[in-house]
């Protein structure tokens, strides 16, 4: 996938630069068959020769026409109000060219993001409901627009995609959660939808958030200094690793007999060691299973030319982690079986005639030894090829220093590369370039790439969604989203994503303008996709559909926990968004615990005693806390009479274990 370093990011500006001489430029977003969102001040913004006048008039507007100077960078933006749902429409821009968009729809526009569930399209869900879906497809209404798939370190003025009327053969390639989503709303409101998906699988929310939102939230400092700072980073890792690598080096002493008999010393009478033909791994030879350290010594001489000057000794790719020494003096250290060995001589340690040339390796397990070809082992001028330098191959002492285990190997400080799931990459290409169309709101569906860290998340989530709503500058638009589904991950048992719904569940409570499709009842214990995207979808919808356009009678969540009473050996649980009543699903409740003050969690008998659920234990004759669905993976039963499952859920705020 593509990333722009700042360098790539100034030849695009000025690529823009240059070609806005020529002609007023749109970004992909502005193109035939767009959505424009319906009865607002929707923002029109494009690139043309700084200085330019540049005018924009919708079909629909019957006087004047909305005017802007692009300034010096080469940037236009001008602000025309929409008309109540409706259309075909065009759109004309004019500075010294013009440019007019056709077949433009006035209604509701959605951006929907987020990881895997979000982009997983009704082709790959491969199930009836899908193909019966993508089928019965025929919306001229609704349009898709795909944003590409990119990351880049810097934020971007465009991304690449395109508008699509939906019919059964690009409904099939679309999201398949907003493409059940778009479709419930354009049947109850019956008027146009736009659907933006910019989505990436396996991404957590951090690669989706501002570098400025992450620099506040403080957690993500690091990364964000790799990306602002690459080469400091980089030289700091090297600095970091070679401190590691000395104090690696000094455990030596209490396990290396080589290290406390100073092996590497030119004058140490090595006559009874043995010789190896190098290179070459130790499987089929004596040092055979051999785990530890084993030392080498040769002696090669140079001519006189060669011991005035620096140069380069290579010794192909050892297996495991080697130091070199030539006449006593330290060379380097390399770590990583499959590097070939180049390490820089200093004039100051080579002599005429005789040179000693040391090499410690240490293996971790399995074979160990020299790879690589008797060319690969060479010592000459920098720069050289092997016809030039001397050869340091076949016959060299060898003598195992330690057998057992040594010292835990440093690893590299981590100088990751940048990928899609770097924070901030996919804001930056993905959704920056997005801003400031104007929406009606936003879904989401992300969360799995975030568990393990749901105390992070507590407060990542939130503040994502606040940096959006900022920059886009429309105040707190609806932000729908989906709690993840039970699913086993590492252990069917434990209770990680449990806390990770939870702290979606806290975003609930705390947030505002925000809602939550529970999917409880939809999980697969064998895979992270749930199939059934259709539910998802729907319930995304019913948000939007009681809380954004305010449609009487639209039961929009199942159950929430609120608050809970103990009543002498048992625990009554109260919940929001009851509707008419309670329902337990398939037989009598289950996934419901108790505690005591010991805090350890057995099964409950739970049953629906009007709006509440009672739980108990016999072997809690004292409790103090609920938890339910509190689990990996888990099938509760928990709804109410809408069909809408309850969210899991623990009354207690004891720490995460």
């Amino acid at each position: 996938m593509k990333t722009r370093n700042p360098v790539t990011a100034l030849v695009a500006f000025l690529w823009l630069a240059t070609t806005a001489v020529a002609e007023v430029k749109l970004p992909s977003v502005f193109a035939d068959g767009m959505v424009l969102q319906q009865r607002s001040n929707v923002t029109v913004w494009g690139w043309a020769e700084p200085g330019e006048r540049v005018s924009v008039k919708g079909s629909w507007q019957w006087l004047g026409r909305s005017t802007a100077t692009t300034d010096a960078e080469g940037r236009w933006q001008v602000r025309l109000n929409t008309p109540r749902a409706g259309g075909p429409h065009t759109l004309t821009i004019q500075g010294n060219n013009e440019i007019v968009l056709s077949d433009i729809l006035i209604g509701e526009v959605w951006v929907c993001s987020g990881q895997s569930n979000m982009e997983w399209t009704l082709r790959m869900l491969a199930t009836e409901d899908a193909r019966q879906a993508a089928a019965e497809a025929d919306y001229p209404q609704i349009r898709l627009f795909s944003v590409k798939r990119v990351y880049d370190v810097e934020p971007q003025a465009d991304c690449e995609g395109q508008w699509q009327v939906c019919t059964p053969e690009t409904a099939l390639n679309f999201s398949a959660v907003a493409y059940y989503f778009g479709r419930e709303l354009h049947e109850k409101l019956n008027v146009p939808i736009g659907l933006i998906n910019t989505s990436w699988g396996g991404t957590p929310a951090e690669a989706w958030a501002s570098a400025a939102a992450l620099r506040a939230h403080g957690s993500f400092d690091d990364d964000l200094n790799r990306i602002e700072y690459p080469e400091q980073h980089e030289q700091a890792a090297r600095e970091q690793l070679a401190r590691d690598i000395a104090q690696w080096e000094q455990q030596f002493a209490e396990y290396d007999r080589g290290a406390q008999e100073n092996w590497q010393n030119p004058a140490l009478d090595d006559s009874d060691w043995e010789t190896m033909a190098l290179p070459g791994l130790w499987s089929g030879t004596e040092l055979e299973n051999v785990e530890g350290v084993v030392w080498f010594r040769r002696i090669t001489n140079l001519p006189p030319s060669w011991a005035r000057a620096e140069l380069e000794l290579h010794l192909g790719p050892i297996d495991d982690i080697d130091t070199v020494w030539v006449n006593g003096i330290k060379v380097g250290t390399t770590l990583g079986h499959n590097t070939p060995r180049t390490y820089r001589v200093p004039a100051e340690a080579l002599r005429v005639g005789a040179n000693l040339i040391a090499v410690r390796v240490v293996n971790t397990g399995g074979d160990g030894g020299f790879g690589g070809e008797q060319t690969d082992m060479r010592i000459g001028p920098p720069g050289a090829d092997g016809n030039i330098g001397a050869t340091v191959a076949h016959t060299w002492k060898y003598k195992v220093g330690h057998r057992g285990a040594v010292p835990a190997v440093p690893q590299p400080a981590t100088v990751r590369r940048l990928n899609q799931n770097t924070p901030t990459v996919l804001y930056n290409a993905m959704i920056h370039p997005l801003i400031p169309f104007r929406i009606a709101g936003a879904i989401w569906y992300q969360g799995e790439s975030n568990i393990g860290r749901s105390l992070q998340y507590r407060t990542l989530f939130p503040a994502m969604i606040t940096d959006w709503r900022t920059r886009w500058g429309q105040g707190d638009f609806p932000f729908y989203y989906v709690q993840i589904a039970p699913y086993r991950y590492d252990s069917s048992d434990a209770p990680d994503s449990a806390f990770l719904r939870e702290a979606q569940m806290l975003t609930l409570k705390a947030g505002t303008n925000v809602g939550m499709a529970v999917t409880m009842d939809i999980g697969n214990e064998n895979d992270i996709h749930p199939r059934n995207k259709h539910d998802v979808g729907k319930r995304l919808a019913l948000w939007a559909l009681g809380k954004t356009y305010n449609q009487r009678g639209v039961v929009f969540s199942g159950p929430l926990y609120k608050a809970m009473k103990v009543e002498h050996d048992t625990i009554r649980l109260s919940f929001d968004h009851v509707g008419e009543g309670l329902v337990s699903r398939g037989g009598p409740l289950v996934a419901f615990e108790i505690s005591g003050i010991d805090r350890k969690f057995v099964p409950a008998k739970a049953d629906i005693v009007g709006d509440s659920v009672v739980v108990s234990s016999s072997q809690v004759p004292n409790p103090v806390a609920v938890r339910y669905a509190f689990r990996n993976w888990v099938q509760p039963n928990l709804f109410n009479a809408a069909g809408l499952p309850a969210s899991s859920f623990r009354t207690d705020d004891w720490p995460i274990e």
